[in-house]
């Protein structure tokens, strides 16, 4: 009885824990049908999405950058497809031993390490970055068969930008680098769409026309969808958006101008602007020292960079655009056109020049000390008078002299299309009131007039400024702004859209006034300071030559070149037109610390016209000259500018 007893207690246990695991299992295949249910019917659409990304990959595909031409058509900027083997930092466990151990598969020079450090630093890791481009199709195959040991290096096929003239026009047409954490920041202010267009871009322009028409010459982003491997490998193409090529940006600059004008500068500093008088446009935008833009199209070393960057030329300055110097004589005619506008004083109105001028105790110079005598307007811009520009200053006042030279551009912003213009100064009572801190630094004191007459003191001007100023006076006091960009044409239509120049400003110049004026620029090439430059030349010209202080010298002191620093000497300028009777071409030329204005600057405007408007080119054995530092003239035959090989010979 009692064996029958336990034996019924067991089968009552037994089967509770069947009944309990009966149970369970339910409870778990109810759980298991709500799981289900779950990811197949509430999850299904995003959890399908999942699945499909992770077999599939959006890729941006980056468009080809526009072409930059100048206005015959001549390449300045264009691409070029080249392989680049890439290290992915966080994708490397060791990435100084990794660089090593390429090393012994493809030759990576210092040059490549220090780049790609430098990059590294900037982007802080997290970007696939280059360490060798321009890889052969050999060196291509030796890296792909040793792959499997270098996990986070690849093999890319990348569009390189290329400048065929080198340092030609550098500072105009710019460069483009790769976009750094500041530029990422700014990038986020953009709008979504802007932001989806720049997806997989890595390179931006960084100054110049490259920089100024960086959305025209972008382009638009497309996408590829991929098919991908589970270990992240593209598969194949399920579908595709194509970009669009950014457009080809034409410019108002003749390169090869621009090319004999940087020749004939050499080794020198300085800058000149040349624009067409009646449209605004820039025929030549000069910068010297340049440098090379290709140097930072794989990202510069930080040798390369230390170089440009610590020289006391300063070659990264674009000094036709940010360069700002006293005008000198070049500011006479203006100050002449001042007098006759404002009724202060006729053409033929006399000065005495003696030598020098005194006001307040002070002593106020001519070059050499000699005087000139009786000087009349056209005698004072032809012979350079200090004198007599010296006592209208001071009839004028501050004040006018800013009021009427302001409409001419001095001391403002041109509207010229290109980014970092700066303003330079052109002095006021006002402008020194704010311009001080110290109480006793803002008040005008009637000396400080006396200088500006003859382009000194507080006066300091862009090249840009003076060539504008200049255009708009031998044009009847018609004011263009400076224009570089003339059109766009788009890559895939051929679609040319002509950029609108800005409306002309009428500034109201008597056209009698106006033609005293531009007899006496002539007289300067006939009989004047320049008229040796000049000489035989087959138009008939207007300009001005002008000579100014780098540094301030004592008022008992004389200037003597020969026992100063090279970059304390005077500053060479010219500011010229022609022909004399309908203008095509002005411009303004400053080479730094070269002394007279005749002797440096007029022989490179004398071969701006001889080029503009005789198409005649210096022969190669006077360029060879000029690279020598014999920029003098007349030069021998020259050749014609078609003859002109383009890219140029260096």
């Amino acid at each position: 009885m009692t064996e029958f007893r336990n034996v019924q207690a067991d089968l009552t246990r037994f089967r509770l824990r069947v009944l309990t695991v009966t149970a369970l299992m339910l409870v778990l295949f109810v759980l298991l049908a709500l799981r289900l249910v779950y990811l197949q019917v509430l999850r299904h659409n995003d959890l399908n999405e999942q699945a499909e990304n992770n077999r599939t990959a959006i890729v941006p595909v980056v468009p080809n950058r526009g072409l930059i031409l100048d206005r015959n058509g001549l390449v300045l900027a264009t691409n070029y497809s080249a392989y680049t083997l890439e290290i992915t930092p966080s994708k490397v466990v060791d990435i100084e031993q990794t660089i090593e151990d390429l090393s012994q598969v493809l030759d990576i020079s210092a040059r490549d390490k220090r780049r790609y450090k430098k990059q590294r630093e900037e982007t802080k890791g997290i970007e696939s970055l280059p360490i060798r481009t321009r890889l052969t199709d050999e060196e291509v195959a030796r890296f792909a068969a040793q792959r499997f040991r270098f996990p986070g290096v690849e093999i890319k096929a990348r569009l390189f930008r290329q400048y065929p003239g080198g340092e030609l026009a550098s500072h105009l047409i710019g460069y483009i680098g790769r976009i750094n954490p500041t530029e990422k920041k700014a990038q986020e202010d953009w709008t979504d769409e802007a932001q989806a267009n720049y997806r997989g871009t890595e390179y931006i322009g960084k100054l110049g026309v490259e920089q100024s028409f960086e959305t025209q010459l972008h382009g638009l982003t497309g996408v590829e969808e991929v098919e991908t491997s589970a270990g992240g490998r593209a598969m194949r193409r399920l579908a595709s958006k194509p970009s669009t090529p950014g457009d080809t940006i034409m410019l108002s600059v003749d390169i090869k101008l621009q090319n004999l004008i940087e020749t004939m500068f050499g080794d020198r500093r300085g800058a000149l602007v040349a624009l067409d008088p009646k449209t605004g446009q820039v025929l030549a935008f000069v910068s010297k020292p340049t440098f090379d833009p290709n140097l930072f199209v794989e990202g510069i070393d930080q040798e390369s960079w230390n170089e440009l960057n610590g020289s006391i030329n300063k070659p990264l300055l674009n000094r036709a655009l940010r360069g700002t110097y006293p005008p000198g004589s070049t500011y006479k005619p203006f100050m002449a056109m001042a007098a006759l506008q404002s009724g202060k004083r006729s053409a033929s109105f006399i000065v005495n020049d003696a030598g020098s001028w005194n006001f307040g105790g002070h002593t106020f110079r001519s070059h050499g000390d000699h005087g000139l005598g009786a000087v009349d307007m056209y005698l004072s811009i032809v012979k350079s008078s200090n004198v007599y520009y010296y006592s209208l200053a001071n009839d004028l006042g501050v004040d006018a002299i800013h009021d009427f030279m302001k409409p001419l551009g001095f001391g403002q912003l041109s509207g010229i299309d290109v980014q970092g213009e700066v303003r330079g100064v052109l002095p006021s009572q006002a402008w020194k009131r704010g311009y001080f801190k110290r109480p006793e630094q803002k008040k005008w004191f009637a000396g400080e007039t006396i200088s500006l007459g003859i382009g000194q003191g507080y006066n300091t001007f862009t090249m840009l400024q003076l060539a504008s100023a200049t255009a708009t006076l031998v044009n009847g006091g018609i004011k263009h702004s400076p224009q570089l960009v003339v059109a766009t044409q788009d890559a895939v239509t051929h679609t040319k859209i002509m950029q609108a120049p800005s409306p002309a400003q009428d500034l109201g110049y008597n056209a009698e006034n106006v033609a005293i004026i531009r007899k006496a620029l002539v007289g300067v090439t006939q009989e004047g300071t320049s008229a040796r430059v000049f000489a035989g030349a087959g138009y008939l010209s207007g300009g001005k030559t002008g000579t100014a202080q780098a540094v301030g010298i004592g008022q008992k002191e004389k200037y003597n070149a020969k026992n100063m620093e090279e970059h304390q000497r005077d500053h060479a300028l010219y500011m010229a037109f022609a022909p004399a009777d309908d203008p095509k071409i002005a411009l303004a030329v400053v080479v730094e610390n070269a002394g007279f204005g005749a002797e440096h600057a007029a022989p490179i405007a004398r071969r701006v016209f001889d080029y503009w408007l005789l198409g005649q080119y210096p022969n190669e054995e006077d360029m060879a000259a000029v690279k020598l530092g014999k920029a003098g003239a007349p030069m021998g035959k020259p050749r014609l500018a078609a003859e002109v090989p383009w890219p140029p010979v260096r």
